[in-house]
């Protein structure tokens, strides 16, 4: 599963910074835009805004085979520095959430959907004085909510199997409150992986032609199903707020996350290099995920950066 977590963490990333990864930016003040899962109160009061992420796919297996889920996003936090002269500096990051459901077992009938809570608390963190006697104080508000899993039965050895993730965090009704107001309690980047030791999942992209009806009924809200794992492995979905197509894999010449959407490695690795060092400066003082970028751009030898300049791949045989 290693492969599968590694275009699974990329998804979870999309999007999360945009160079030059400099909070003073403009598009980095507006973040979060890929896969949010709203709080249901204000998704019902702004058309547009998600509440609930549905994946439905296709399953062969036998009764009795099991299905493992994880249902992944980022949780966004607030970042206050205090510097020693009393200046402040705030900004966004986010954390890593995971939320795993156990006891999907696909049988003959059906059964009452397995549910599993999403109960995450509020919280704050203070971290003390560094070497430049700055404090950092991180804040996040509570999430609530749930993840259902069923399966239905469609015929003999063939399952339709249904994650649905619903976010119940409360949002005040009295107040209209703000974009940043509702992100703060939204699953961001919401995307799910299941995983069937045993069965074999169907390619919604390209079904068997004794398939494709199964295929055109499952329903997919704000969710992009596709085969996960090496070439021919069937035992792995990963469902993404964004398309891709099966069997996806991150390319080896690649050095490193750069969290850009549709990122070009070389380009943007370059870019970087480019920067003054007052953007450095502001760079290092922000998200620490935005400083590895620029200490790892700045590492990459000349061997490394010619790997990025470009490669040829064959994607299928020549007619």
């Amino acid at each position: 599963m290693d492969h599968v977590r590694q275009i699974a963490r990329a998804v979870l990333y999309e999007g999360y910074l945009l160079w030059p990864y400099r909070e003073s930016s403009l598009k980095n003040r507006h973040r979060w835009t890929i896969g949010g899962v709203h709080p249901e109160a204000y998704g019902r009061a702004h058309e547009g805004n998600a509440w609930r992420m549905r994946t439905e796919c296709l399953l062969e297996a036998e009764p009795g085979d099991s299905v493992e889920v994880c249902a992944r996003f980022l949780h966004v936090l607030t970042r206050e520095t205090t510097l020693a002269a009393g200046a402040r500096d705030c900004g966004e990051e986010a954390r890593e959430r995971e939320v795993s459901v156990t006891g999907l077992v696909v049988g003959d009938l059906l059964e009452a959907p397995v549910t599993t809570d999403i109960a995450l608390s509020a919280g704050c963190r203070y971290e003390p004085p560094d070497e430049q006697d700055a404090t950092v104080v991180r804040r996040w508000h509570g999430l609530r909510g749930r993840v259902e899993t069923s399966a239905r039965a469609l015929r003999p050895g063939l399952f339709m199997i249904t994650v649905e993730v619903v976010n119940t965090t409360p949002w005040p009704g009295e107040s209209p409150g703000t974009r940043a107001d509702a992100l703060r309690r939204t699953l961001v980047s919401a995307h799910a992986v299941l995983h069937a030791p045993r069965g074999r999942f169907v390619s919604l992209m390209d079904p068997p032609e004794e398939l494709r009806a199964h295929a055109a009924d499952c329903v997919n809200v704000g969710t992009w199903p596709v085969l996960a794992g090496p070439e021919g492995d069937r035992h792995t979905v990963l469902s993404a707020p964004i398309i891709l197509y099966d069997h996806p894999r991150i390319a080896p010449e690649s050095p490193g996350d750069l969290f850009d959407a549709t990122e070009i490695d070389q380009l943007l690795t370059l870019s970087v290099l480019a920067l003054s060092d007052q953007e450095r400066q502001e760079i290092r003082g922000g998200d620490p995920r935005a400083r590895e970028i620029l200490d790892r751009c700045t590492a990459l030898t000349p061997e490394e950066l010619m790997r990025m300049h470009g490669i040829m791949r064959k994607t299928g045989p020549r007619a």
